[in-house]
């Protein structure tokens, strides 16, 4: 069964002939895990957070774009340091790959630069709802603070504004469920609508795979994995360790 899976993710270019000896490391059925969940995958829509300051608030956040198969996040720091509970991303962090930017505009501009149209979150006048959300183009959906939701530079820089709709008499949501309900909203639509672009490109697909791989081992054969991988010019990036998770046991 090994020799058959490795067969497989070599022709499906997830992994390259000199990164073949990953597979000899972690268990057939695992490698199958790693291949199907993958596929669900899309790099169609982003995430991002500005000064998100709650570790439980910043871990809940990741695991609800990593359950709606969400690859792509960026981080701007706020008040607080980025560490995420570890008892609320149930290991979510593994699984993403993160950026880290310094300040608002550097994160509008990348995903800019990236190909994605950036709408923030905001109840002013001229936000409009949800559902109206024109998801023809990769799009990365801002979060902002607890408190004071994105900054006026986020929201001068963003392509559009949008809020979730209420029925009651509060107006908005704590910033992790509003994430939650706006994930599931738009990977629902986009999945219909983006069509075959929701899904990884094949350069993604196996760089990503490589990364799930290494954060499949552990202890020593982790870094020995790491080692022969930096060796010809890969870097696991801005992965969130798991002693850099703050410890944490409910969301806020």
């Amino acid at each position: 069964m090994q020799a058959d899976v490795k067969q497989l993710l070599r022709d499906e270019g997830l992994l390259l002939d000199d990164e073949l000896w990953l597979a000899d490391w972690i268990r057939p059925e695992r490698l199958c895990r790693l291949r199907d969940v993958l596929s669900r995958r899309t790099g169609y829509l982003a995430v991002a957070m500005e000064a998100v300051d709650d570790g439980h608030n910043q871990a809940a956040i990741l695991r609800s774009a990593e359950a709606f198969g969400i690859q792509y996040v960026t981080v701007v720091e706020g008040q607080a340091s980025f560490r995420p509970s570890k008892g609320v991303t149930q290991g979510a962090h593994k699984w993403l790959t993160l950026s880290r930017m310094p300040t608002i505009r550097d994160a509008v501009d990348d995903l800019h630069a990236r190909g994605f149209q950036v709408y923030v979150t905001d109840l002013g006048e001229g936000a409009k709802p949800i559902g109206e959300i024109d998801l023809g183009r990769p799009t990365a959906i801002l979060f902002g603070n607890e408190k004071e939701g994105v900054s006026d530079e986020a929201r001068s820089l963003a392509d559009g504004r949008f809020y979730i709709p209420m029925a009651g008499f509060v107006q908005s949501f704590n910033v992790s469920v509003a994430a939650a309900v706006t994930l599931y909203e738009l990977t629902r639509r986009a999945r219909a609508e983006a069509g075959a672009r929701y899904a990884l490109e094949p350069s993604e697909r196996h760089r990503v795979f490589v990364a799930w791989c290494v954060a499949s081992l552990h202890g020593a054969t982790r870094e020995e994995a790491i080692r022969r991988l930096a060796a010809r010019g890969w870097s696991p990036g801005d992965a969130i360790p798991d002693d850099e998770a703050r410890e944490g046991d409910a969301p806020r």
